[in-house]
């Protein structure tokens, strides 16, 4: 008889964690929709132009800067070389801003049960993740294109550098999602702080070509190990050896577990204010 109890409570358990759970993905994708309809919708071409305004930014800075630095550090095409330097920056900036402020940005429907913080969270990582990626792949395919570049890619790496990408920025959003909350003038301290993270970043330079103090100091950014890794996956000769994986994810699992539990404690404090 026990053992009948114990065996309905756990299926009851488990029909509910199931059920949980195809809720969350419904609140999730309605939630993605909601925020394409309200971002894109707006505009003329909707998605489409939100997705072709950045790829031209791009091309039209990388233009200007291979006008006054002509011989890339890497490779002869210094449209490339910025290309795989930046977009893995772009999209670990994109994903923790967007992250950082999807408590603030879904706060009046977190006032429903059925839509919890994690869902909002969830949803724009879901949905900068996606266009991000999409802009890389169009991005990237128009490089090849302009400059009629023939090496060959390693996928598997410039993957794994994409995913780290959008893990550190998940995780640094994460954290930052529960200080903009708690501390509105963190925004804009943050944004003083990580000012000069875009030239520390190896976006226009080579992590090798650095003094020997400099490299140490930077070695623990972990957008500069990325960096080096995606260019890696582009460029056969160029050695990242220095990009350690473990590292990357020790730091942004460590601060993915901070932010997760700092929300979990203030995010009816931060709903609340």
């Amino acid at each position: 008889m026990v053992d009948q109890n114990a065996a309905g409570l756990v299926a009851k358990r488990r029909a509910q964690s199931t059920k949980r759970s195809f809720a969350s993905m419904r609140t999730i994708s309605a939630l993605v929709l909601r925020e394409m309809s309200t971002r894109y919708g707006r505009t003329p071409g909707g998605y489409i132009w939100s997705l072709l305004e950045p790829i031209a930014a791009i091309l039209f800075l990388s233009l200007g800067f291979s006008l006054v630095i002509r011989t890339p550090p890497l490779g002869t095409s210094f449209l490339l070389f910025y290309t795989t330097g930046f977009l893995p920056f772009n999209m670990y900036n994109n994903i923790s801003n967007t992250t950082a402020r999807a408590i603030n940005y879904s706060k009046a429907l977190l006032k429903f049960p059925a839509v919890t913080w994690l869902d909002a969270i969830f949803a724009r990582l879901l949905l900068n993740s996606l266009t991000n990626v999409l802009i890389m792949v169009l991005l990237i395919g128009s490089v090849y294109f302009i400059v009629d570049a023939r090496s060959t890619v390693d996928v598997p790496l410039a993957l794994l550098a994409v995913a780290l990408s959008i893990f550190v920025g998940f995780a640094v959003g994460t954290v930052n999602c529960v200080l903009l909350g708690l501390f509105p003038l963190w925004e804009l301290a943050w944004s003083i702080i990580t000012r000069p993270l875009f030239i520390a970043s190896g976006v226009l330079f080579l992590y090798r070509d650095l003094p020997e103090g400099a490299q140490q100091i930077l070695w623990f950014n972990p957008i500069m190990q990325i960096t080096g890794m995606m260019r890696a996956a582009f460029y056969s000769t160029y050695d990242a050896s220095y990009a350690s994986v473990s590292y990357i994810l020790g730091v942004s699992l460590a601060l993915l577990t901070l932010g997760l539990i700092l929300m979990g404690r203030y995010h009816q404090d931060i709903l609340n204010r």
